[in-house]
C-alpha cells in the first residue's frame, strides 16, 4: 500500500451530483479475508448514501474499478462482502480480475427512501451508484497513486437491471456492464420516471397456477409431464380454467422444464409483499370489482376463488427467530428447507435473533401464500406484512417500508392478527387486467383489443429505479437464463430491442453481446430444495463461474477489442429454443445431450443392463472439456467421471449402468469446460447438465 489509513485526503474532494453531502469515512483498516485489502467504510453526509470500498494489495491491482450491483431493492452497502455476496463471486473474483471493488446501498437503507430524496427513481437507480464510484476512484489515487484506467458494473436480477442505468447515465464513469438475469420496460432517454415491470403481472399468474394445481397429484402429474422422458402434456386432467391459466403462463414466457419451481417460490413472492400497499395504493378500483363487477373472476367463477378465501381475526400462537428456524427440531422437516434457506440469507444482513415469523394456530382452510397478515393490538399494533412462506401454521412475512426492517419485532404471543388473503386472490388474475405493451402479453390480446378490462399498469417501487433507453456508449455484455423463474427468458430480449431501436444493427454490433445460459435458475441449485423425484442439481446449474468468466471477456472486449460471441436462438410460443450444434448455437456453455438405450426413456426390468450415451461439444473458441461425470440415480452425487485430457472440444462417452432395484432414475451427465483446457484449474468451469429417464420395473 502506498498509504496508510490516516493519511486519506477526503475534505478536498468535491461531490458532481447536488444531492450528496460531503463524503465521510468512518472505517478504514486492513483485513485479511476473504482475502487481503484495505477495507474503507462511509457515506456522503446530509443522506442515506452508504459505500464500501475493498482495495486489494498494489501489487494484485490492475488498474481496473469492479463495482457488483446487489438484488432485489438493494440497500445494503455490504452485501458482496457478505456470505452470498462471495458465493457469487465477491472480492476474490474482483481480484482475480484485476480490481478493486466498490458497494453501495444505492441511495437507501433497507427497503426505506432517503427522506432526502424522496421518491426520485433516478437516486436510486444510479446516481448514488455513480457518485460512490467518482469517489472511489478519488480514493483509490491515494491509495495506488492512480485512478483506474477502466470501469466495470454488473449484477444480477435487481443488479441486472440497475447496471445497465449506471453505464446509459454516467459514459464518464464505466466503460462497460454487464447485467444478468434483468428486465424492466423501456422510454427515451433521459429515463426519470419509475419503472413498469412486466414481472408484476407474470409473477401474479404463476402465484394463481401454484394456487389451481397444489394438490400434490395434480402438480406431480405436471412436473413429471415436462420432465426428460415425460409425456410432453402438461395440461392433462385440466379441467378449462386451470388448464386455460397454465397455458398463459407459458405464453408469458415461463420455461418448460422447471415447474417444480412454480411450486417452490424465491423472490418472486417477496415482490408481492414489497409492493402489495402500493399496488392497492395505485388501483383500489381493481381490487374491487375484482369481487363485485362482471368480467372479474371474482364474480364471475366465485367457485375458482371462495374456496381458499382466509378473513379471520385471531391472536399469534408464537413468534419464530431465524434461530428457531435453523435449530429448533420442530423446523427439521423437509417442507421448511426454502423457509429456513430464506432464513439464513436474511440472518446475515439482521442477525439470527431477527422474528422473522410467527405461528398462528387455528385458521380454517385456504390459500395462505401471500396472504396479508396485520398486527391489531400489542406494540406492533397496525404493522401490515404479507406472507412470504408459509408451512402448516407458520407464517414467514415481509412488508415494505419499516415492516421490511422490522418483520415481526415487538410482536408477542397473544398480540391480535387479522389474516386476510383476498387482496392476493385478486392479484392471483392481475395479468388479465393490466397488460404491457411488451409481446409477452399478446395473448392476452386479440387483434390488438385486451381480452379483459384493462387498469393502469402499476409502478414499482422507486427503489426499481428508472426505465431503460438503449442509449449508452460503452461495452455491454447481457446474459440471460433459460430457467430462470423469477426473470422469465423473455425479460431477456427487451434490452436487445432498446439497444436495436436506439443503436441500429451497426451499433449493436460493437457494443452489445446477449449470451443464454442454459438450464440455470435465478439461484444456483446449491440454495434450493429437491423435488420428490429427483436432486435439484440434475437440471439445474451453478452460473456462478459463468458470471466471472462473462466479467473477464467483457473486460478482454472493452480494453483489447476480443468480442465475445452471441449465442443464437429463436423465441417461439414464449419460449426460448437453443440451436442443438455447438457451431450454431455459439456462446461459452458447452452443449451436452444423454441418451438412455438410445432414447431420452429406456424401461427395463432390474438387473437389466442399461445403454447410456453423452455426447459434448464446446462452442469455438470457448475452450475445452475438463470434465465428464455421471449421476446414475438422480440425486445428485456424480460418482463415476469419464478421464479427459482438457485437449478436446468434442467428446462422445458410451457407457452401461445397472439399477437392481425398480423405480424411476434420471440417470444425468455434468460437463465442464474451461477457457485454457486446464483440468486443474477451479475456477470459470463452464457447466451444462443433461438427463433422460430410466424406469426399471
Amino acid at each position: 500500500m502506498t498509504t496508510t489509513p490516516s493519511s486519506l485526503d477526503i475534505a478536498s474532494y468535491q461531490v458532481t451530483d447536488g444531492h450528496f453531502g460531503a463524503p465521510y469515512i468512518d472505517l478504514d483498516e486492513e483485513r485479511d479475508l476473504p482475502v487481503p485489502h484495505r477495507h474503507i467504510h462511509g457515506g456522503f453526509a446530509d443522506c442515506d448514501t452508504r459505500f464500501t470500498f475493498y482495495f486489494p494489495p498494489e501489487e494484485q491491482w490492475q488498474g481496473r474499478l469492479v463495482m457488483p450491483m446487489e438484488g432485489a431493492h438493494a440497500g445494503h452497502e455490504d452485501f458482496f462482502g457478505g456470505a452470498l455476496g462471495e458465493a457469487m463471486g465477491g472480492l476474490p473474483l474482483t481480484t482475480r480480475v484485476g480490481g478493486y471493488m466498490v458497494e453501495t446501498n444505492m441511495g437507501h437503507i433497507g427497503d426505506d427512501i432517503d427522506p432526502v430524496g424522496g421518491e426520485d427513481p433516478t437516486l436510486y437507480g444510479w446516481r448514488a451508484a455513480v457518485e460512490g464510484a467518482r469517489f472511489s476512484k478519488y480514493v483509490a489515487k491515494q491509495v495506488y497513486g492512480e485512478e483506474p484506467h477502466h470501469s466495470y458494473v454488473w449484477g444480477g436480477s435487481g443488479g441486472g437491471r440497475r447496471s445497465p442505468l449506471v453505464l446509459e447515465n454516467a459514459p464518464d464513469v464505466f466503460d462497460g456492464a454487464m447485467p444478468f438475469m434483468g428486465g424492466g420496460d423501456v422510454r427515451p432517454f433521459p429515463a426519470t420516471e419509475r419503472i413498469k415491470g412486466a414481472q408484476v403481472m407474470s409473477f401474479a399468474c404463476m402465484f394463481n397456477v401454484q394456487r389451481l394445481l397444489r394438490d400434490p397429484a395434480t402438480s406431480a402429474r405436471l412436473i413429471d409431464a415436462m420432465q426428460p422422458g415425460g409425456s410432453g402434456n402438461p395440461f392433462a386432467g385440466l379441467d378449462s380454467h386451470r388448464a386455460e391459466e397454465l397455458a398463459s403462463l407459458y405464453r408469458q414466457g415461463f420455461p418448460h422444464g422447471n415447474e417444480f419451481m412454480i411450486f417452490t417460490p424465491m423472490g418472486q413472492i417477496w415482490l408481492w409483499s414489497s409492493i402489495a400497499d402500493l399496488l392497492v395504493e395505485q388501483d383500489p378500483t381493481y381490487f374491487e370489482n375484482f369481487w363485485t363487477e362482471p368480467g372479474y373472476i371474482g364474480h364471475d367463477l366465485p367457485s375458482a376463488v371462495e374456496p381458499d378465501i382466509i378473513d379471520v381475526e385471531t391472536t399469534v400462537t408464537r413468534i419464530v427467530t431465524v434461530r428457531d428456524l435453523l435449530t429448533d427440531p420442530a423446523f427439521e422437516g423437509p417442507e421448511y428447507a426454502m423457509t429456513k434457506t430464506m432464513a439464513g440469507l436474511m440472518a446475515g444482513e439482521a442477525g439470527m435473533d431477527m422474528a422473522y415469523a410467527l405461528e398462528i394456530k387455528g385458521l380454517p382452510d385456504g390459500f395462505r401464500l401471500g396472504a396479508g397478515i396485520r398486527l391489531t393490538s400489542g406494540k406492533a399494533a397496525g404493522r401490515q406484512l404479507y406472507a412470504i412462506s408459509t408451512v402448516g401454521d407458520l407464517f414467514a412475512c415481509d412488508g415494505h417500508g419499516d415492516a421490511n426492517l422490522l418483520r415481526f419485532e415487538g410482536v408477542e404471543a397473544g398480540d391480535g392478527v387479522h389474516v386476510d388473503n383476498r387482496k392476493f386472490l385478486a392479484f392471483c388474475y392481475f395479468h388479465r387486467h393490466h397488460l404491457m405493451e411488451d409481446a409477452q402479453f399478446d395473448s392476452l390480446r386479440h387483434d390488438g383489443q385486451p381480452l379483459y378490462a384493462q387498469h393502469p399498469v402499476p409502478l414499482m417501487s422507486p427503489l426499481m429505479g428508472v426505465s431503460y433507453t438503449g442509449h449508452y456508449s460503452g461495452k455491454l455484455l447481457w446474459m440471460h437464463h433459460t430457467h430462470d423463474s423469477s426473470l422469465w427468458p423473455g425479460q431477456g430480449l427487451i434490452y436487445r430491442d432498446a439497444v436495436l431501436a436506439t443503436g441500429g444493427e451497426e451499433f449493436a454490433a460493437d457494443h452489445y453481446r446477449l449470451q443464454w445460459t442454459q438450464n440455470a435458475e435465478h439461484i444456483p441449485p446449491s440454495y434450493l430444495p429437491n423435488s420428490s423425484s429427483r436432486a435439484t442439481a440434475t437440471w439445474l446449474i451453478d452460473y456462478f463461474p459463468i458470471i466471472e468468466q462473462g466479467l473477464a471477456d467483457l473486460i478482454a472486449w472493452t480494453e483489447g477489442g476480443e468480442a465475445p460471441p452471441n449465442t443464437a436462438f429463436d423465441w417461439v410460443d414464449g419460449q426460448i429454443k437453443l440451436p442443438a450444434s455447438a457451431a450454431e448455437r455459439g456462446g461459452i456453455q458447452p452443449v451436452i445431450a444423454v441418451t438412455a438405450n438410445g432414447g431420452a426413456r429406456a424401461e427395463v426390468a432390474a438387473g437389466e443392463a442399461v445403454d447410456l450415451v453423452v455426447e459434448t461439444e464446446v462452442p469455438p473458441g470457448a475452450g475445452t472439456i475438463v470434465s465428464v461425470e455421471w449421476d446414475w440415480d438422480g440425486w445428485g452425487s456424480f460418482p463415476y467421471a469419464h478421464e479427459v485430457s482438457g485437449q478436446d472440444t468434442a467428446l462422445t462417452f458410451k457407457t452401461t449402468h445397472t439399477y437392481d432395484q425398480p423405480g424411476t432414475y434420471f440417470v444425468t451427465a455434468r460437463v465442464r469446460s474451461q477457457r485454457d483446457g486446464d483440468i486443474t484449474q477451479v475456477n470459470r468451469l463452464i457447466t451444462n447438465v443433461a438427463s433422460a429417464r430410466v424406469v426399471v420395473s
